[in-house]
């Protein structure tokens, strides 16, 4: 079994600039790290010269990824609302609701009417009045 059967450190990690510089993994590294830089830079070369002969294929290539992508979210975005669906439904539970004072409760306050308050009154109808004093019952 050799060095090079164990996994070689990404160049210039932590991990790489550990081992000793005898250790083969460092050349492995090192070799692994220049191969990807040929091939990253041979493809920014084809694709700089496609840029000019072929503006649409190069289009095409360099949006490849992102249209799969697209492509595999589609459908869950599909089933998402709108911000028209979402404001319509925002404007529906927006509706003001009437205040109600209710028997047994304390009086509540009138929005839009500071100082005054609804309650229930003794025969069950709704008074707003200009105090926060509950009402006697009948009795």
């Amino acid at each position: 079994m050799s060095a090079l059967d164990d996994e070689a450190p990404a160049y210039g990690s932590p991990a790489w600039r550990a081992l000793p510089s005898t250790d083969p993994r460092r050349a492995v590294a090192l070799i692994t790290s220049a191969e990807q830089w040929r091939r990253h830079t041979a493809r920014e070369t084809w694709l700089d010269h496609l840029a000019d002969e072929d503006p649409e294929e190069w289009f095409r290539i360099v949006t490849a990824d992102a249209n799969a992508y697209a492509r595999r979210i589609a459908p869950t975005l599909a089933r998402r609302p709108t911000h028209a669906e979402v404001t319509a439904r925002r404007a529906v539970r927006m509706q003001p609701r009437e205040v109600v004072a209710s028997p047994g409760w304390p009086p509540v306050a009138i929005p839009g009417r500071p100082g005054w308050w609804r309650h229930h009154g003794p025969r069950g109808e709704q008074l707003d009045l200009p105090h926060n004093r509950p009402q006697e019952t009948p009795r």
